[in-house]
């Protein structure tokens, strides 16, 4: 991203491992400031513009988390990857998984949405969701997070309509990505090659693919864009061979 973000803060949930750390990279490169909101520190760089607090979505209350008075964007990164079939997934693994994916954000988008409104001035302040590309194209294996993320697509554009204009909501749907929570998938040479070849685009997502779509949508470069699911999935929703 070659646009400036100087004197602009920005809320990563989930932003010291995968896409969130590739997105919060990205953030720290135009300038930001931003604040990251994890269980741990992971491999977060060193920064006098970043700062990193522990919190657990699956438990914590957000709304009394420690939150900077005026914010400009927000991404809430983290997720789930519970691929089995209908028959063998419990009811505790949709409750989990609606938990982490779709109530984790919610508490999100509640503390937020004071500085969220504070911050927004010319530019609308703007917030990124994450759903799957299983969500709207029909997939075996997926039925649970394929429920949650389906969630989180209807919240998308139902804040972008209660929110605007002051604050954009947009949602990417990305297929399966290289991060440490899909590391199982991509953990021999044999595996990475069967991936990448499901793909029209020939490879696998990295986290640097959706931190650029993220990161544009959390720009004022977007400034026109709000309540789309965007699909970044290598041509996998849109394209058959």
């Amino acid at each position: 991203m070659n646009i400036s973000l100087e004197n602009k803060t920005y809320l990563i949930a989930g932003g010291s491992k995968g896409i969130g750390l590739a997105l919060t990279r990205q953030l720290l490169a135009a300038d930001a400031n931003v604040h990251v909101y994890s269980r741990t520190v992971g491999d977060l760089p060193q920064s006098e513009r970043l700062v990193h607090h522990i919190f657990d979505f699956a438990e914590g209350d957000f709304e009394s988390a420690e939150l900077p008075e005026t914010i400009h964007g927000a991404a809430y990164c983290p997720g789930t990857i519970n691929l089995r079939s209908f028959r063998s997934l419990k009811l505790s693994d949709f409750q989990n998984d609606f938990e982490i994916n779709v109530l984790g954000a919610v508490k999100f988008l509640k503390g937020c949405m004071t500085g969220l409104k504070k911050g927004a001035g010319d530019d609308p302040t703007s917030v990124v969701l994450f759903s799957t590309v299983a969500a709207g194209t029909g997939m075996p294996m997926h039925a649970s997070i394929s429920a949650a993320k389906g969630a989180i697509e209807g919240l998308t554009r139902t804040l972008a309509a209660e929110w605007a204009p002051q604050t954009r909501v947009n949602c990417l749907a990305p297929a399966l990505t290289d991060t440490p929570l899909a590391a199982k998938f991509f953990s021999t040479e044999e595996k990475r090659a069967a991936m990448d070849a499901k793909y029209p685009l020939g490879r696998a997502g990295t986290p640097a693919d959706l931190a650029n779509m993220a990161s544009f949508l959390l720009s004022p470069e977007s400034g026109w864009i709000t309540g789309q699911v965007i699909g970044v999935d290598g041509g996998m929703s849109g394209i058959h061979g």
